[in-house]
């Protein structure tokens, strides 16, 4: 059994903003499968998915961003799956807009999402997809607003090529594991 979580801010107000790029990806995966998602055994919603025989469980932490740790660990010991099973899937800010990374390990990299599971787990040792969020190479103002901003137009255009091709990667994942989906999916996407 595999977990792949996609990370987000619960309340509707973050819908459709760049922070919850990971919950739109799992989302996106859920409904190639006619799946939903329903009320986990800890502050998560989770799909269960079944792809080439592989049961994947799709999960949503129902905490906050920077607090995601929590969820995802109560999955983890819910579900049983050991952090090599793993793969989070989040924005980020430092990799240009059309563009995925996945990564055996590694550090948060800012991503207080990451952060989170990395303090929970005790370890940075567990797979993620990084999402480019970044428009240009302009300094920001303000990091937070720029995440929790909506997508403009042009980057709703850009997202939607760019989903279906996290969707493929993250079942590579829970296929042939994490180098194969490296391997694979680790150039620009648009």
């Amino acid at each position: 059994m595999k977990l792949i979580v996609g990370l987000g801010n619960p309340e509707s107000q973050y819908n459709g903003t760049r922070h919850n790029i990971g919950f739109d990806a799992v989302e996106r995966i859920a409904a190639l499968f006619g799946a939903g998602f329903s009320r986990g055994k800890g502050k998560y919603l989770s799909s269960k998915i079944s792809h080439r025989r592989e049961s994947v469980i799709l999960l949503k932490p129902m905490t906050y961003m920077n607090l995601s740790g929590h969820a995802v660990v109560a999955a983890m010991n819910f579900y049983k799956i050991d952090r090599s099973e793993m793969l989070v899937i989040c924005d980020d800010l430092n990799l240009p807009s059309g563009s995925i990374r996945l990564r055996a390990k590694g550090s948060a990299g800012g991503q207080n999402g990451l952060k989170h599971i990395i303090e929970c787990l005790g370890s940075e040792e567990f797979a993620r997809m990084r999402i480019g969020i970044r428009v240009d190479e302009q300094p920001l103002n303000s990091f937070s607003s720029f995440v929790l901003g909506k997508f403009s137009e042009n980057e709703k255009v850009v997202m939607e090529k760019v989903l279906p091709v996290c969707g493929e990667a993250a079942l590579d994942f829970a296929i042939n594991g994490i180098e194969h989906a490296m391997n694979n999916f680790n150039k620009p996407v648009v």
